[in-house]
């Protein structure tokens, strides 16, 4: 029987399941969750028994044929961590289950696994959670001792590029420097040095461009004027910021595609805002180019949004005289997550131990 890994990737509306071999994806269901009992549970916890069952079912047909030798989940909202593959340890799963870190459905991929693993008896992993933070101390500092800058990015996919584009150059990735734009409904702008992801923007709130859904970097008088106005709660400002900024707030959609088909068709405004949108990311890649003191190998952008030929042809006029760019269109979160199955399964990668890592140490 074909060797196949399982991965899981549990999003708010959906779990994404897939079965690999080493070379590519042999099934795929993304199981829809709205109007199911499972969209009206808020509580991550309780979100659990019921995701692990309809999971179960659904593989079942699947392993008559294929032979399951690891399950893979997506990495939640974890401690900051060392970019890699971890085995999922019981403290890992404690603090995904009770959000410790911050609640998001991710926090399901690695419980759903382990479930699963051990219904098989096999192993079960998680590769570069969300929370990698490899940031040298300089990033860190804000300007306010009270407030730390963190590391939130598309750890997943940005590594996975960084791989694919070192393999397209005949070189290590520990041989070269990149930056990388990872441009979706969030934007993770990366400065990575020899394999290390040193520095980038707070991809969920608080750094770098405005994108389809947050507001990104927002000039700070405005911010407290908003936050003191009675108008909103906390929550109700971080929802504003997170999901109701950028091309949703400016033009009532998060989808490029409309915003340039709009453009097109003489739309100015639309034009308007998804210029600023590129200008903007280009003022990021910039930023992080000189954190690299130059020295950049190639400017690989990533993400939904690099399907769009125009939003690539933008940033190749805006930046394309520091680096030549390096695309590879989509998220591909699912092949990043089998492929760090199979090289822990392989050997051809540490696997870590979550409880034994600490990167403030």
């Amino acid at each position: 029987m074909i060797e196949t890994v399982l991965v899981v990737n549990p999003g708010s509306t959906s779990t994404k399941i897939a079965l690999f071999d080493r070379s590519r994806r042999l099934q795929f269901e993304n199981i829809s969750h709205v109007g199911t009992p499972i969209s009206r549970i808020h509580s991550i916890a309780e979100q659990l028994p019921l995701r692990i069952e309809i999971v179960t079912n659904t593989i079942k047909p699947w392993l008559l044929d294929y032979c399951l030798k690891a399950v893979v989940g997506r990495g939640g909202l974890l401690k900051p961590l060392r970019a890699g593959v971890y085995k999922i340890t019981p403290g890992m799963i404690t603090d995904a289950i009770s959000c410790k870190y911050g609640e998001h459905a991710s926090n399901l991929g690695a419980p759903i696994a382990e479930v699963i693993a051990n219904q098989y008896h096999i192993s079960s992993f998680v590769v570069d959670p969300v929370t990698v933070d490899e940031m040298i101390p300089e990033a860190r500092i804000s300007g306010i001792p009270e407030i730390e800058r963190v590391s939130r990015q598309h750890t997943l996919n940005i590594r996975a590029c960084v791989r694919k584009a070192s393999a397209q150059l005949g070189r290590l990735p520990s041989e070269l420097n990149f930056v990388v734009a990872h441009l979706g409904g969030g934007v993770s702008i990366v400065a990575v040095r020899g394999g290390r992801l040193i520095d980038c923007n707070n991809a969920l709130l608080g750094m770098g461009p405005f994108t389809p859904e947050r507001a990104g970097a927002l000039p700070l008088e405005g911010i407290l004027n908003l936050a003191y106005s009675g108008k909103y709660t906390k929550e109700e400002m971080k929802i504003k910021m997170t999901k109701k900024s950028g091309l949703v707030a400016y033009l009532g959609t998060n989808d490029a595609r409309e915003v340039w088909q709009r453009a097109e068709t003489g739309d100015q405004r639309a034009a308007l805002i998804f210029r600023a949108m590129i200008y903007q990311v280009c003022k990021e890649i910039g930023a992080m180019a000189t954190v690299l003191k130059g020295n950049v190998d190639a400017i690989i952008v990533t993400g939904g949004q690099a399907r769009g030929t125009e939003t690539v042809e933008m940033i190749r006029a805006g930046v394309g005289f520091i680096a030549p760019l390096i695309v590879f269109p989509g998220e591909n979160e699912m092949e990043a997550l089998a492929e760090g199955g199979w090289r822990a399964l392989d050997g051809d990668e540490e696997i870590l131990i979550y409880e034994e890592i600490n990167v403030k140490e």
